[in-house]
């Protein structure tokens, strides 16, 4: 592959920087990095041409990777016009790709395993329909938002609905990962790399279609999330748990006994209860309850009351009861109030913290994921990757 040193003028130069801003959609490295330059040429009149390498036939980002190239090299200085002509990587290129963006951990090997840097916060619920997806997402995107490198695992693999919150499920079609070889990079919606179920159906509608599996094809599935799909370096991997206290959560347990827990309960009694079952199987596996989430908590009236429809502090309570001298306060974060305009946004696949900020629910989502950043991670008696010498 080509690199900048080879440039033989300043506008080749010029062009070489422009394709230095342009990032792989999936991986978020430049194409330069990536050795998806094969080549540049520079006429006297300006006229440059770039051969554009992708990883595969059909690659689902080749569209946006090819426009933003062009513009970035229409836009360099000193050039008049611009073509790109697009290629596929040979097998030999295509394994120099993988291992520019692994470096020098193995396929397969755990990405987020107990030496890793990255905060791993597993969301659950006791109960279905308590609008933990629509939170789990809106709160991926407000972490992105404020500057933080986001994951998001589709762990409800019954239920999935992930993909259409984030906006990459579009009648009856969820977009899918780029395969490279036995690589596979997660699309990325609002700044948030997103995998789930949902993107291995095929053309299945996943309107139509019902997963139904057993407890080792979960773990399997789980398993196959944290190993075979590359997110790269994250600070942030939210997981989208399965209501209740199945095989899933049992997976995530002993797979990332690091995780912390995030509880989502509504006001009602008989959700809170279910609630706190979920958090006392995750700290049997080790995990941490970090927090408690009240969603649904009243419907905003406009002579400014509220209308408690689910009743009222189920949120304290949970919070309350995981609290103990050996575990420590377990907080609650924040109350998320019901929000027609918030439904619909999801609805939309636009998380309502970056459509509708001011929204009552968006802003109490956006200070839950504040409290988050706060609170920090820690790291005693975690081994870091480095080296005193």
């Amino acid at each position: 592959m080509a690199d900048r040193s080879t440039a033989k003028s300043p506008v080749e130069s010029a062009v070489w920087a422009a394709l230095g801003r342009v990032k792989d959609p999936e991986i978020l490295r430049p194409v330069t990095e990536l050795g998806m330059i094969d080549g540049i040429e520079v006429d006297e009149a300006g006229a440059a041409a770039v051969r554009l390498k992708l990883t595969i036939a059909g690659c689902p980002a080749a569209r946006r990777i090819e426009a933003d190239a062009l513009a970035a090299i229409e836009g360099a200085p000193g050039v008049t016009a611009a073509t790109i002509e697009v290629g596929v990587m040979t097998p030999e290129e295509r394994q120099a790709f993988i291992e520019r963006v692994r470096g020098d951990r193995a396929l397969r090997a755990p990405q987020f395993g107990e030496d890793s840097l990255t905060r791993v916060i597993a969301v659950t619920s006791g109960k279905g329909g308590v609008g933990k997806s629509s939170l789990t997402a809106n709160l991926a995107a407000a972490l992105a938002a404020q500057g933080r490198t986001v994951g998001l695992i589709d762990a409800d693999v019954f239920g999935f609905s992930i993909p259409a919150l984030m906006g990459l499920s579009r009648d009856g079609r969820v977009e899918q990962p780029t395969r490279v070889d036995d690589m596979i990079l997660p699309p990325v919606a609002h700044g948030v790399k997103v995998i789930s179920i949902g993107m291995f159906l095929g053309d299945a509608d996943p309107r139509e279609t019902a997963v139904s599996w057993r407890g080792p094809m979960l773990h399997r599935t789980i398993e196959q999330f944290l190993g075979d799909v590359w997110f790269g370096d994250l600070d942030v991997l939210l997981l989208d748990l399965p209501p209740g206290t199945g095989d899933v959560a049992i997976s995530v347990g002993q797979l990332l006994p690091q995780a912390e827990v995030l509880v989502v309960t509504t006001p009602q009694p008989a959700a809170a209860d279910v609630a706190v079952r979920s958090a006392l199987v995750a700290r049997q596996t080790g995990q941490r309850v970090i927090g408690v989430v009240e969603n649904m908590a009243g419907l905003p009236q406009p002579d400014g009351t509220v209308l408690e429809l689910f009743g009222s502090g189920g949120g304290a309570a949970v919070a309350e009861r995981l609290s103990a001298p050996e575990h420590g306060k377990v907080p609650l974060l924040g109350s998320v109030p019901l929000s027609p305009s918030f439904r619909a946004a999801g609805d939309a696949g636009t998380p309502a913290v970056l459509e509708l900020p001011d929204d009552a629910a968006a802003r109490a989502i956006t200070g839950i994921a504040a409290a988050l950043t706060r609170q920090g991670r820690g790291l005693a008696g975690r081994p870091l990757p480095l080296d005193p010498r």
